[in-house]
């Protein structure tokens, strides 16, 4: 079966790397790919965002089922171009349509969601720049600390968590008069601070049944202790270990199940992923939000403990006989630690030929921002690489990526010396 994977990232590298194992994965492509998908496929130069592209990428290398890594496409309506095309429309595309996208792509969509469907989450309330001055009255009826959501898609960062009353209006402010964050902060959703641990759920799902992934928790933020800009991930453990078998009990019947149900009662298609992101209140779980691809990083240690392979799980959720698919998940645990550029998540430079890949054989080394140049691995991105390691504990898992990590160099390397120093 020839498979294509959209997108460049660590997400997608970690998915090509699974795929490639598996006897049923013939030639195998990702688009655009980087210096670590080469290793497992052929690298196509094209953006997943140009649906044309995509199409002649696919009929050129007879491609029988495309994974969509990054949501930008799965918002832009990827598999809706695929189900209107007559070339296209009985190929297979792992992600939902642009409907149910919105789930991802807009905040209000999924707090209507959640609201209509008895799913818990923090009380709320949307407004646009028409509405400024109720968005800051509203601020003070709340405690601090303030919560703003960009409501589309803001590449992980259209989150802000406040603690002073006259800084939250000012940034609310900014983020609709003056498009802090473009487009995507055209409106905004204010919500009540929950206070507790977080953690992320991930559900594969047909459209009618759904298996759940192992479990994991990121850290979003550049600094260590937690503290700093919001990135798009410093690093993941998986499973999470205060996440016992009566809280996961608790995510399934009130919130995977009720999720699942309510896109079949709002008659939302949906296959592909739902990545939760959840928060521990109490011993209750509430959801933050929801994503409709999976996690990055937390890819780089979800899809490591599936032991199943890869292209029989995708050709289940494609035919809708999840329900028969027996998914086999290591008991071991998976840690990832990522490299990040100097400067990340504010400027930073790219080129930085990357040392010491070749000396790492006890940890897996996943490529996000990397590209090859004259036969030399540089740096291409904020994000390098992620540094995954099994372990019979998070603990010692994280010392096997930590050791390791300690044989690769590029100038300015950054990473985050505490990952899962909360639990």
């Amino acid at each position: 079966m020839n498979i294509l994977v959209l997108g460049s990232g660590g997400r997608e590298c970690t998915i090509a790397w699974k795929l490639a194992q598996s006897s049923q994965c013939g030639n195998l492509f990702v688009a655009p790919g980087n210096a670590g998908t080469i290793k497992y496929a052929t690298n196509i130069d094209l953006d997943p965002n140009d649906f044309e592209a995509v199409k002649n990428a696919v009929i050129e290398n007879n491609v029988q089922m495309v994974v969509v890594g990054p949501e930008d496409p799965l918002v832009n309506g990827i598999h809706d171009f695929f189900l209107n095309d007559d070339h296209l429309k009985l190929i297979p595309v792992i992600g939902p349509q642009k409907f149910a996208a919105q789930l991802e792509g807009s905040k209000e969509f999924a707090k209507e969601f959640m609201y209509r469907h008895d799913i818990p989450t923090a009380q709320y309330r949307s407004f646009t720049v028409d509405t400024l001055k109720e968005g800051q009255e509203f601020l003070e009826t709340l405690q601090p600390p303030y919560v703003l959501k960009a409501d589309g898609l803001a590449a992980g960062k259209g989150v802000l968590i406040l603690e002073d009353l006259n800084e939250a209006k000012s940034e609310l402010e900014a983020m609709l008069g003056d498009q802090k964050f473009g487009a995507a902060s055209s409106k905004v959703v204010i919500e009540e601070f929950l206070d507790g641990i977080e953690m992320s759920s991930f559900v594969l799902t047909d459209s009618e049944n759904y298996v759940i992934l192992p479990n994991a928790k990121d850290y979003k933020r550049i600094g260590e202790g937690d503290v700093g800009l919001n990135t798009g991930g410093m690093g993941a453990v998986s499973p999470v270990p205060f996440a016992d078998k009566e809280f996961l009990s608790k995510v399934e019947n009130r919130v995977i199940k009720p999720t699942i149900e309510g896109l079949k009662k709002d008659n939302i298609p949906y296959v592909g992923f739902i990545f939760i992101g959840l928060i521990r209140v109490n011993n209750e779980p509430y959801v933050i939000e929801y994503n409709v691809r999976m996690g990055d990083p937390e890819t780089e240690v979800v899809i490591p403990r599936i032991q199943s392979d890869l292209v029989d799980l995708f050709k289940a959720t494609t035919e809708k006989r999840l329900n028969k698919f027996d998914l086999h998940i290591d008991a071991r645990s998976a840690t990832t630690v990522m490299l990040v550029s100097g400067g990340y998540p504010e400027a930073y430079e790219k080129g930085k030929e990357i040392k010491g890949l070749d000396e790492i054989d006890t940890s897996i080394v996943f490529h996000a921002g990397t590209k090859l140049f004259e036969d030399k691995v540089v740096t291409n991105g904020g994000r390098v690489l992620a540094v995954t390691s099994y372990g019979a504990d998070f603990r010692s898992a994280l010392k096997q990526s930590y050791d390791n990590i300690d044989k690769i160099h590029f100038d300015k390397m950054n990473f985050r010396k505490d990952i899962g120093f909360d639990l």
